[in-house]
């Protein structure tokens, strides 16, 4: 449609798969990207139109744009004035700026407009198609020639074609059109014609649709001729949308009947060295708007692309299709449900995946159509993707109908990871995160730090695209029971773009392992929401299968009391529109079994819990749920082409947790509440399709005694799937561990701390934000605690003290520093070196040396010590016998992170 094609070309496009690109030479791929995305997605300063962009055409550094507009000015920001530039205007490839190329398209009546531009094989000559009458006054017929090198229309091309060109491909002898015009130079073309390249004489090809042409493209062999458009027809035989022609004569080579749908047309045909490929757009129910690839080699399909939201471009560049569209449904190809639009994708010409390229725009101005161009341009090494439509906004910032992107430069960091941390056994902590977003990178770099370190402590590799963001996850197997950890994760692209530091995920590891979540990973579950984030929108997946959830419309976070003893958290939902979806798109098989905790008192109903082909919205396809009707009852169903459920007699809608398991297998369905089964069922399939897991709401038309609420309003818990099927027993000891004792972990500040200093023997530093430790010459730090007394039932089980280092240089040290008690009086605001008190042993802790670098540092103590002077105040020093000084912060310190701190677990005896 837009680039010239023919047997001088054939040679650049047998190399596209190598590495060339047509009309570019060898083009380097840009290093750091994703392969085998070749641009950025930081979009570039480009001059912009004021209307629709329609044509986009390159050579030699410039790029022609054709539209339908009428001034261009300067991007937000840039230097210049707006200027006149009537449907037409060049630009530069490497700056985006007007260059001294100006042309004006103009008609007597009506409204003119440029519809496409292609260039001769050898850039020579630039030919316009569109509806006008005149070029900077020279009269034409919607189709001009112009001469590259001096801007100016050729007198000696003169066809006539009596309506509007949409389409051009040229060869080096002939240019063929597509359009809405049924004559050409007096002599009746259907849609379809060819000229002469020099002269503009109409030649004999013949190939006659009944409809609109939009899209033109001349084989690499210079043989055939590609057609797409609206069309039944061509030359009276039926063939839809696309057809191959005898280049030549126009003679059909290859019709289409049947092969889009009636209601879908061609928008836009281009070609590599191996194929062709058709951008698609639907009207109605039942379309087809995607992207088609065809073998060259028998003009047979490659493959389908069926994701919805016309297509209105498709550019191959290096083994690379991209793509203008506004796709906002690809569930047909395993992507992403029907939702937002998606205006600019990528996907490799082998297949319909989509690739880590996604810079966006909006659907703008004139049809909402979003982008409908794109091509190629280079300058200086540099190549620049360029894309044309009807947009106002690229990646959010405001920007009118033209774009670029570069093969080099890439600007843009990740976004910052959202990390939490869980410790469920006493030699190891599981740190999770949401994989970052990356408009051009997939794969991306994440880096662990603990405890403020400047150096991470692991480093994963993952990939995530804009619509899977599945969860990474990292195990630390050197911690120690009973410390306090803290984690924060960055993520950094090929390019070295690095996100700042996640938010701080803290932990503290336990003394014996936690029975309610280890029986539930060591019974398999493959998705166990616990729901104990304190921020948005990352649900952690604690179980080994990754699969996170995502907060809808902000539910309640961090809900107390939770279902299950210790310090697990609930999640709160409304009953109107929040939910949690699972980030992951599966199918689930004939055994699973799917478990949750909830607590309500609402008489409205609800969905608790439930499999859908949505993950926001109301699914279309939705069983393998649980949910509750208006009088409390709870109903476990699937759907087998009638529904099928099992419904307990009693209510449980009296604001107490409550524990319920569904599951289905070879042995029927089953559901239990409290330990106890309540019914079952012998049907052992359901409804086969892709979707998502879903708490807190989804669709229920259609089902039994459906509430008045499809939307859960109450807390939930706890919610976990298993590809098994659990028995009765484990379902009961689900129940009982529930309120099993687990420990529980306090931390206590300093209540008061402060320093000696040998140097200085009658300071005080109550009021300084730092403390000291060296023995020669002497720095001691004091620090008071005001410890808890043990919660009923438990004794302590550990006690660990935590210091942070301070930023000054060398504030770490190589000697060994020792925790002891205080036995003399002593107080913030009066001690001193002179009165300093005096200390206890043995040593209750060390740290056996702390690198420099702010960082926090833990070291158990004598936990029967520290239990004796529960309910009490508690005294700490910290000394050492080395010339190296220690400096923490103190808990005056601004930053007040990581200032002491003592961690006490309490747990059964």
């Amino acid at each position: 449609m837009r680039r010239s094609r023919g047997l001088v070309a054939a040679l650049a496009l047998s190399l596209a798969g190598t590495g060339a690109g047509v009309g570019l030479g060898l083009v380097p791929q840009a290093a750091a990207l994703t392969p085998p995305v070749a641009f950025t997605a930081d979009a570039l300063s480009t001059w912009q139109p004021d209307g629709v962009v329609w044509a986009l055409a390159e050579a030699g550094g410039q790029v022609f744009v054709g539209g339908t507009f009428s001034t261009v000015r300067p991007p937000a920001g840039g230097s210049g004035s707006e200027r006149s530039a009537v449907n037409f205007v060049a630009l530069d490839a490497a700056t985006g700026a007007p260059t001294s190329c100006e042309l004006s398209f103009t008609v007597g009546s009506g409204t003119a407009t440029v519809r496409a531009l292609a260039l001769s094989p050898d850039k020579e000559t630039l030919y316009v198609g569109g509806y006008f009458g005149a070029v900077n006054g020279t009269a034409v017929s919607s189709l001009a020639a112009v001469d590259v090198a001096s801007c100016t229309v050729k007198q000696g091309f003169r066809p006539a074609f009596a309506a509007t060109v949409r389409a051009l491909a040229v060869t080096g002898d002939t240019v063929y059109a597509g359009g809405d015009f049924l004559t050409v130079a007096g002599q009746p073309r259907g849609r379809f014609a060819a000229v002469g390249a020099t002269d503009g004489a109409l030649k004999p090809f013949t190939a006659d649709a009944d409809e609109p042409g939009r899209a033109v493209e001349v084989t690499p062999d210079g043989d055939h001729v590609i057609l797409g458009g609206d069309f039944f027809t061509v030359n009276g035989t039926n063939t839809h949308a696309l057809a191959v022609v005898d280049a030549t004569s126009g003679a059909l080579t290859k019709s289409y009947a049947g092969f889009i749908e009636t209601n879908s047309v061609v928008k836009d045909i281009a070609t590599d060295g191996t194929g062709f490929y058709t951008g698609n757009e639907g009207t109605g129910g039942g379309v087809f708007d995607g992207r088609i690839a065809l073998n060259l080699s028998d003009f047979g399909q490659r493959w389908r692309d069926t994701c919805l939201g016309a297509t209105q471009a498709v550019l191959p560049y290096q083994n690379v299709l991209y793509s203008a569209s506004h796709a906002h449904d690809c569930s047909s190809v395993g992507e992403f449900p029907d939702g937002q639009r998606h205006h600019l994708l990528a996907q490799p010409t082998t297949g319909t995946g989509k690739l880590g390229w996604a810079p966006d725009t909006n659907d703008g101005i004139g049809e909402g159509i979003g982008p409908r161009v794109m091509t190629v341009g280079s300058k200086a090494g540099v190549q620049y993707l360029w894309v044309g439509g009807e947009f106002t906004t690229v990646n959010g910032a405001a920007q009118q109908s033209l774009t670029r992107f570069a093969s080099t430069g890439d600007t843009g960091a990740p976004t910052v990871p959202v990390a939490s941390a869980v410790s469920f056994e006493p030699d190891e902590a599981q740190v999770r995160w949401r994989t970052s977003l990356d408009l051009d990178d997939s794969a991306l770099t994440y880096r662990i730090y603990r405890n403020g370190a400047a150096a991470p402590i692991a480093t994963v590799t993952a990939d995530s695209l804009f619509f899977r963001r599945p969860q990474a996850s990292w195990t630390d197997t050197t911690v120690a029971a009973g410390q306090s950890y803290t984690y924060r994760v960055t993520a950094t692209d090929g390019a070295g773009n690095t996100s700042a530091l996640s938010a701080t995920a803290s932990v503290t590891v336990p003394t014996t392992a936690e029975g309610y979540p280890n029986k539930v990973r060591t019974d398999g579950a493959e998705l166990y929401w616990r729901y104990d984030e304190s921020t948005l929108p990352f649900v952690a997946d604690s179980s080994a299968g990754n699969r996170s959830g995502v907060h809808n419309n902000a539910p309640a976070l961090r809900q107390t009391p939770g279902a299950v003893s210790g310090a697990s958290t609930a999640i709160g939902f409304n009953g109107s529109n929040t939910h949690v979806y699972g980030d992951e798109r599966q199918t689930i098989g004939s055994t699973y079994s799917v478990e949750t905790w909830f607590r309500t008192d609402t008489t409205r109903g609800g969905k608790l819990v439930g499999f859908g082909s949505r993950q926001t919205g109301a699914s279309n396809q939705y069983d393998k749920h649980v949910y509750m009707t208006n009088d409390g009852r709870l109903v476990f169903g699937v759907y087998t082409g009638a529904t099928r459920t099992i419904t307990t007699p009693a209510a449980y809608n009296d604001n107490q947790w409550h524990h319920v398991v569904a599951t289905q297998g070879p042995g029927g369905m089953t559901l239990y509440v409290d330990g106890a089964p309540k019914g079952t069922l012998n049907v052992t399939t359901h409804e086969n399709y892709a979707g998502y897991w879903r708490t807190g709401g989804d669709n229920l038309n259609g089902w039994p005694n459906r509430p008045t609420s499809d939307y859960w309003a109450g807390r939930l818990d706890e919610t976990a799937v298993y590809p098994t099927v659990l028995s009765a027993a484990q379902v009961q000891n689900h129940y009982a561990l529930a309120t099993a004792p687990a420990d529980s972990v306090v931390q206590v500040p300093a209540a008061e701390d402060t320093y000696a200093n040998a140097g200085a023997p009658a300071t005080n530093y109550g009021t300084s934000g730092s403390l000291a430790v060296r023995g020669t010459s002497f720095y001691g730090s004091y620090l008071r605690f005001d410890l808890p007394a043990a919660p009923a039932g438990t004794v302590l089980k550990a006690a660990a003290l935590s210091v942070k280092t301070s930023t000054q240089s060398g504030a770490g040290t190589t000697d060994t520093v020792s925790v002891v008690p205080v036995t003399g009086s002593w107080s913030e605001g009066g001690t001193t070196y002179n009165n300093r008190p005096a200390l206890g042993g043995p040593a209750l802790g060390t740290f056996a040396g702390i690198a420099d670098g702010s960082a926090v540092h833990t070291t158990g103590l004598t936990t029967a010590s520290v239990a004796t002077a529960l309910g009490g105040s508690y005294g700490l020093a910290l000394t050492s016998t080395g010339t190296d000084a220690l400096w923490l912060w103190s808990s005056e310190a601004q930053a007040n992170e990581g200032t002491p701190q003592l961690t006490l677990t309490f747990g059964a005896p």
